[in-house]
């Protein structure tokens, strides 16, 4: 048994401090994974909070054969897509994308130039993003963000491997 399955086993048994170190082991990506879904910091650590808060109350429910990085993800995907289906409109402030793009470049940054061209492709990129159907946007996340495979996606989407490998296919095209 490796140490991640370890601390599983204590946090189902009832160990908040095994369950601490999971949350802290995960909040990176799980974070990162619910941004990049539902494009807004706010929401990311709400979605991220609520992630954590399924696995907790699901935790005895988890199959160890399966990854645990697998099981936590698609809880988080799953619900991201659940809360951008609950929206009615997409809305953006036009204000913020204005602070972002006035904001003076980081000190420390090599070359400003190049930060605010690396600024510029990353929201160009988030858009690209938010314009995907949720669950090809979760897909595409799953596998160039958190480097999963066709199959933990599919698992962790609830897809067949040919349908991941489709909705990649049509992620990266549009």
């Amino acid at each position: 048994m490796n140490d991640e399955m370890a601390w599983i086993v204590q946090a189902q048994n009832g160990s908040d401090e095994a369950f601490t170190y999971l949350v802290k082991t995960y909040q990176t990506p799980v974070y990162n994974l619910c941004y990049r879904m539902l494009g807004e910091p706010e929401a990311a650590e709400d979605a991220a909070q609520e992630t954590f808060l399924k696995v907790y109350q699901n935790l005895a429910r988890y199959d160890r054969e399966r990854s645990f990085a697998t099981w936590l993800l698609s809880i988080a995907a799953h619900h991201c897509i659940d809360r951008l289906r609950r929206r009615r409109f997409v809305s953006f402030s036009i204000d913020e994308d204005d602070e972002a793009q006035t904001e003076l470049p980081d000190r420390s940054a090599p070359d400003p130039e190049t930060e605010t061209v690396r600024r510029q492709e990353q929201a160009h990129l988030h858009l690209l993003l938010q314009s995907l159907d949720p669950t090809d946007r979760a897909a595409l996340i799953l596998r160039y963000w958190q480097d999963c495979s066709e199959v933990e996606i599919a698992q962790a989407l609830t897809l067949t491997v040919p349908a991941v490998k489709s909705r990649l296919h049509r992620a990266r095209r549009a």
